[in-house]
């Protein structure tokens, strides 16, 4: 068991978990982009081509992509550096993971102070300058997206940016006049900036910090921004502030890190407590005093067990009990938080710190006698053909399945290729004798290793995790690697997966025509078939369509037979369809409908061509249901379709309602409603659509009052159940006033009112307000309601009080039989006419119960010998 000392070695304890910091990459090779990189980076933006010899994390702004993303870096201006070692112009420059150089570009002069760089959820990077404005580059050759001209989100009197926060869809930014202006889309072109409410900061205060909960975790499906002032945090959103922590004293907060599932709020405060409390601030969960007062320069989670603070050249790994962990640094180093882990780079190495998963702790812990680690023992003494292996297997035999999927689990999670062979081939050994394991579990892991192992490789350089990769998914995966350029990796990685390479294939040729200006058409046309038919069905119109908007009309041409002119669209779509080819089709309706676009005219003329040609219109329609609602709808509503446009409304607010925030009182219920409202009034201009008219009309007046009552309880538990379930709940609560209101509008009949509420007081228990309620006057439909509430709640003594009051003596029997009382069934059905076969279903009802049976038969005898008199 030498090997597993030595693997444990390696490790830390934490409270009690183990934790180990493995070396991904390491000497990063941080050397000047490739030639080709740099003349494509200089001829869009001129400049000398000098670059980094090697990237000094001291003196640059730098941020990383999460799941093993690219790094971007910008020398900061606000440092002093040496020119002798570093260029006179500032360079955007682009590196991956493992530090090989992917772009270079200009920094574009002239700009306000860069403050920060981040990287959003679709893996855009997005400068944030200073006085508020982005500037968003498109990878992988950083080219500014969509334009030159940075973005502004702040109101020219705000005064700039004093702090930001980033999350993957959006950024949080304080203000210098301390407002707090917030932008949950910073991938759009045209983003929506909304200032937040005004957290009324006075101007001798200062906001030491500020820290956001993401949209995910907060029920009202928008970010919350929390900002420390003086002795208390403030939790901003679109509407409120709120205090929080002043009962709980913590003074100060100087820095913050939220955790991954925004539950948590790690914060160091003045006097060098590291506190963890919930984003709600109900109480202190744990809390370390460090050493030093002086703030962290970063804080970060490692997973969801631990807390990292950075001082210069000093780590510290904090956990809930124990001693923390101390890791010493030399050089600068940028913490890079991960759903399982944190990478943190320097200057010389990537690095992965993370909790040592289950599986691997039970094979490698010094002393470990689980099953895994005798069958990892039992392989080794397999190979040096030792008996020991099969006394190993003995020891194990019961809990093989248990020792194999260990071993298969810790596998995945290492990163050092001879530690999995060695972990798979003692679950291999293990396999040999338990024939009840899937192998499919074995065979899968295989293949995501490979995948695995193939993208962190030094020239790929994205040091994904299983966990990362499972939560990432495959698809998502090899969009990352084609738009990294990396098309022949993710075609490869495309077919061992059994995935669609079309995607892969179709980037590639467009990406292909964008790089390929000088060569000619005919050779370009060449290069391209050969690729693109290795995928059968490949639709060649958006290769065209891109060979077209490239400025190659003849290439497009050459590539489909459009056999029109582009500048004729009646033409155009008329042989696109005598074609047959809706490829074609498809490929003239997305021009023309572009055209209409960007010039801006109205499309009545485009609806008009296509409605009179069934083909355009029907290929038109199935794309406008996936993707162009709205399109879709001005077509109905111009060629008078009313009834379509309004079902697609009501689709539109199904879809809606099927968002997860739509359940949890957002402010989605209002665009839904009016949406059913909308298609009211369509199915009324119709006569066919009367039922559907009343029903949508009911619909958005049941919704307008279920909003109306979670905003009055603030329990968001109304929207989406019926008028029946929405009555019990308000009666259940104890709001028989609202509940009153829903029956006088939806006309709900008494009698079943009576059931309703009967219902809804026995499911809370209420038997007081239950007996009350049934004194009032004689129910409509008679005491049954009450009988089968008390009766399904449990309670024979309450039902006892109702069921003598049953007038019909065949539901008196069946209550009385419901609760085993079978001497009061009997005589309560002996009352009955033609008796025999309720007879029959009470004895069923009271089958194991032998002296009531024998009551019945006892009693049917009796009643049958009257009758034959």
């Amino acid at each position: 068991m030498s090997s597993s000392v030595s693997v444990a070695a390696e490790w830390d304890l934490l409270s009690d978990r183990f934790y180990r910091r493995i070396t991904v990459y390491s000497p990063l090779p941080w050397s000047p982009p490739s030639a080709a990189a740099a003349s494509s980076s200089s001829s869009g933006g001129g400049g000398s081509g000098g670059v980094l010899g090697r990237l000094d994390l001291s003196t640059h702004i730098v941020a990383a992509a999460p799941f093993g993303g690219p790094i971007a870096a910008v020398r900061d201006d606000s440092k002093i550096v040496q020119l002798h070692s570093e260029p006179s112009r500032r360079r955007l420059l682009l590196y991956s993971s493992s530090g090989h150089p992917i772009a270079s570009s200009p920094w574009p002069p002239q700009l306000p102070r860069l403050h920060s760089l981040a990287f959003s959820s679709s893996l855009n990077l997005v400068a944030l300058l200073s006085d508020g404005s982005l500037l968003r580059f498109r990878l992988p050759d950083l080219k500014p997206n969509p334009s030159s001209t940075p973005v502004p989100l702040l109101p020219r009197s705000s005064g700039g940016v004093a702090d930001a926060a980033f999350w993957g869809g959006g950024v949080a930014v304080l203000t210098e006049d301390n407002r707090v202006v917030v932008t949950a889309d910073i991938d759009a072109a045209d983003p929506h900036p909304r200032e937040f409410a005004d957290p009324c900061v006075g101007q001798d205060e200062q906001v030491l910090c500020m820290a956001v909960v993401e949209p995910q975790f907060v029920m009202s499906g928008s970010p919350e921004v929390l900002i420390a002032v003086g002795d208390r945090v403030l939790a901003v959103d679109e509407d409120d502030v709120q205090t929080l922590g002043l009962e709980l004293e913590i003074g100060p907060v100087q820095k913050m890190a939220v955790s991954p599932n925004g539950k948590l709020l790690a914060a160091f405060a003045h006097d060098g407590r590291l506190l963890v409390i919930p984003t709600d601030f109900s109480k202190i969960i744990f809390e370390y005093e460090c050493d030093s007062a002086l703030p962290p320069d970063q804080i970060a989670w490692c997973g969801l067990d631990s807390v990292l603070l950075y001082w210069s050249e000093a780590l510290l790994m904090v956990g809930p009990n124990g001693d923390p962990v101390l890791y010493n640094y030399d050089e600068p180093i940028k913490l890079i938080p991960e759903c399982d882990g944190v990478r943190i780079l320097s200057n010389s190495n990537m690095e992965f710190l993370h909790r040592v998963p289950d599986s691997t702790t039970s094979i490698f812990g010094i002393g470990s006698m689980s099953p895994a680690a005798l069958l990892y023992d039992a392989r080794d003494h397999y190979d040096k053909q030792s008996a020991k292996a099969y006394d190993n297997y003995q020891l194990i035999s019961s809990s093989l399945p248990e020792a194999i999927e260990a071993c298969i689990d810790a596998a995945g999670h290492e990163f050092d290729i001879s530690r999995q062979h060695a972990l798979l081939r003692a679950a291999t050994y293990g396999l040999a004798f338990c024939s009840q394991f899937p192998h499919e579990r074995f065979q899968e892991m295989c293949k995501t290793l490979r995948v695995l192992n193939a993208v962190r490789d030094p020239q790929i350089g994205m040091p994904l995790t299983i966990q990362q990769y499972k939560l990432l998914t495959a698809p998502v995966l090899i969009g990352r690697l084609i738009n990294a350029n990396q098309h022949l990796l993710a075609l490869r990685i495309s077919e061992y997966l059994n995935l669609n390479p079309e995607v892969v294939i179709m980037h590639w040729a467009c990406e292909k025509i964008t790089a390929s200006a000088a060569i000619p058409d005919t050779v370009l046309l060449e290069g391209l078939l050969d690729k693109l038919r290795l995928c059968k069905g490949i639709s060649y119109a958006a290769v065209a369509a891109h060979a077209d908007n490239s400025g190659r009309r003849k290439l497009a041409a050459m590539l489909i037979p459009l056999l029109l002119s582009i500048d004729e669209q009646d033409k155009a779509l008329s042989k696109a369809i005598e074609s047959g080819d809706t490829d074609l089709v498809y490929l003239v309706l997305f021009h023309i409908w572009q055209k209409v676009a960007v010039e801006k005219s109205a499309p009545l003329d485009f609806f008009g061509v296509i409605n009179a040609r069934p083909l355009a219109r029907d290929l038109f329609m199935a794309y406008a249901r996936h993707s162009k609602h709205e399109a879709l709808k001005d077509f109905f509503l111009s060629t008078g379709r009313l009834q379509d446009a309004a079902f697609l409304l009501l689709k539109e607010s199904r879809e809606l309602e099927r968002n997860p925030m739509a359940s949890k009182g957002s402010p989605l219920h209002g665009p839904q409603v009016r949406l059913i409202e909308q298609a009211h009034r369509l199915f009324a201009e119709t006569k066919e659509h009367v039922f559907e008219s009343k029903a949508s009309e009911e619909h958005a007046k049941l919704l307008r009052s279920q909003h109306e009552l979670e905003v009055s309880t603030k329990q968001a538990i109304f929207v989406g159940s019926s008028v029946s379930d929405t009555i019990k709940t308000c009666i259940a609560m104890g709001n028989e006033r609202a509940a009153l209101k829903v029956k006088s509008e939806f006309k709900v009949p008494d009698k079943r009112w009576y059931w309703l509420k009967s219902c809804a007081l026995a499911t809370v228990g209420n038997w007081d307000a239950l007996e009350k309620f049934a004194k009032e006057r004689r129910p409509p439909g008679g005491y049954k309601p009450f009988v089968e509430a008390c009766i399904d709640a449990g309670q024979k003594t309450e039902a006892l009080k109702y069921i003598p009051k049953l007038t019909d003596p065949r539901e008196r029997s069946e209550a009385y039989a419901r609760i085993k009382m079978a001497k009061e069934a009997a005589e309560a059905a002996s009352q009955v006419k033609d008796s025999d076969e309720l007879f029959g279903r009470l004895k069923l009802t009271l089958a194991q119960n032998t002296a009531a049976a024998s009551i019945f038969d006892t009693l049917r005898d009796r009643l049958s010998f009257q009758g034959t008199y």
